[in-house]
């Protein structure tokens, strides 16, 4: 009996010793930290690693994740400056830099840093009209970043990026600004026609003008070429008219065989002798008289 007793306390301690080394022992995972209270004050921040604390001395409390979190919250309605409620859904991305002053400053960082965000949105968003709210996205991010930033620096907490992710506004107002941006469109496309057909009426214009031009150089042309090719015939027949020094008596026996041709033309409604008929005749009898003489 006094063996079976002394097995069970031994036992009992070793029991004891395990549960003493399991309370000890800690692992903390990377990107995590650890706040340690000893008698229920703030003793140390225990780094990710193999650590030891005392038991039932020291307590841990539950470990604070170090990495950038993100966290979205649901729309909000924000009233603009001219009356107008908006729903505005923005995204908070932060990260805990100090996490005693995360446990310690603040209850709950998370709930704080909704509300923050609520409070503040509504007064970045509230001091612009619906038209800058809906195209002045960086500006309220910038604004909301600065006064978080500011806010959550004494809990130990960086906020590193805010977003918008949708600015909604009322019913009536997308069906307006939808009325509005499909006219503006009609407008293009008209604009856009009218300066279609006016391109391509001076286009025409332009192609006519330019072949009226071709075509008048080109009729002055012909006419130059065909005015230089009648003097140079002329030239050439009067050249040739004075090395063969023709006599008179030639000149009226030619003048005489082209009568008939003058006189055969359609265009002549009246023949009227010229002048130098008689001359020509004259020539004419003069050179039959010299044939009939004798030697």
């Amino acid at each position: 009996m006094e063996s079976y007793a002394s097995w069970v306390v031994i036992a009992i301690l070793a029991l004891f010793v395990l549960i003493v080394l399991a309370r000890a022992i800690r692992i903390i995972p990377q990107a995590s930290a650890g706040i340690v209270e000893r008698l229920g004050k703030y003793h140390r921040t225990l780094a990710p690693g193999l650590t030891l604390v005392i038991p039932f001395i020291d307590r841990v409390r539950p470990l604070i994740d170090l990495r950038e979190q993100v966290v979205s919250f649901p729309p909000q309605p924000v009233i603009t400056a001219d009356n107008l409620v908006v729903s505005i859904d923005s995204v908070i991305y932060f990260q805990v830099t100090d996490p005693k002053s995360a446990t310690y400053e603040i209850a709950s960082y998370i709930q704080a840093i909704e509300q923050l965000t609520v409070t503040t949105l509504r007064n970045v968003a509230g001091g612009m009209d619906l038209e800058r709210t809906l195209t002045s996205r960086e500006d309220i991010n910038l604004g909301l970043r600065g006064v978080l930033d500011e806010a959550t620096g004494k809990w130990g907490i960086r906020v590193n990026r805010v977003e918008i992710k949708a600015i909604d506004p009322p019913a009536s107002v997308q069906q307006a600004m939808e009325i509005q941006m499909r006219a503006e469109r009609e407008k293009r496309a008209t604009i856009l026609t009218a300066e279609g057909i006016r391109q391509s009426a001076i286009l025409t214009a332009e192609g006519a003008k330019q072949s009226a031009i071709l075509e008048a150089e080109g009729a002055a042309r012909a006419a130059i070429v065909r005015a230089e090719g009648e003097a140079s015939a002329i030239q050439t027949v009067f050249d040739a008219i004075h090395r063969a020094d023709p006599d008179p008596k030639l000149l009226a026996y030619q003048y005489l065989q082209a009568l008939p041709l003058i006189a055969n033309s359609p265009s002549n409604k009246l023949w009227i002798l010229p002048a130098e008929l008689s001359g020509a005749m004259a020539q004419i009898g003069q050179a039959f008289r010299g044939a009939t003489d004798p030697a």
